[in-house]
């Protein structure tokens, strides 16, 4: 089953998102303040966890975390699919479509307009993954790239 975290749910979404980029070696908050971030972002309207849980499991064993945004394209939010992570050993049970098409619902009834999502161009299974649930990677043309650039400040 999929739904939504509330503020309550901050510990177990930072664990996961932690767990996460510990599978992938990359940077990571502490616990501590992924925990204390989630316990704020989850307290507001723009940002959406989906948590997938079973019965036989104590944790969720899953998430999909989104942010939304205005724009005066549309009269919905965009969203963005920040992260989707499924326990390694319990990926290819179909938990991972279970927490997009629910983030989907969820950005359908706030009246989204799209769902973004950036994907490493290395990464086969998740572009796979995207483009069998109706998502296209969308390159300008052949005579350029769209760049995402980036400052940290």
């Amino acid at each position: 089953m999929a739904r939504l975290a509330t503020v309550g749910d901050a510990e177990q979404v930072a664990a996961l998102l932690h767990e996460f980029n510990a599978e992938f070696d990359a940077p990571s908050p502490t616990l501590a303040d992924l925990s204390r971030r989630f316990t704020t972002l989850l307290a507001g309207d723009d940002v959406l966890v989906v948590l997938a849980e079973r019965a036989v499991e104590a944790a969720p064993i899953g998430f999909a975390f989104l942010t939304l945004r205005p724009t005066p394209y549309g009269d919905g939010p965009l969203a963005q699919l920040e992260e989707l992570y499924v326990r390694p050993d319990l990926r290819g049970e179909g938990t991972g479509t279970l927490l997009l098409e629910t983030a989907l619902a969820q950005v359908r009834a706030r009246s989204g307009i799209e769902m973004h999502i950036n994907v490493d161009e290395v990464d086969a299974d998740a572009r796979r993954f995207y483009e069998r649930h109706g998502f296209t990677n969308v390159e300008p043309g052949a005579d350029y790239r769209m760049l995402s650039y980036r400052r940290e400040l």
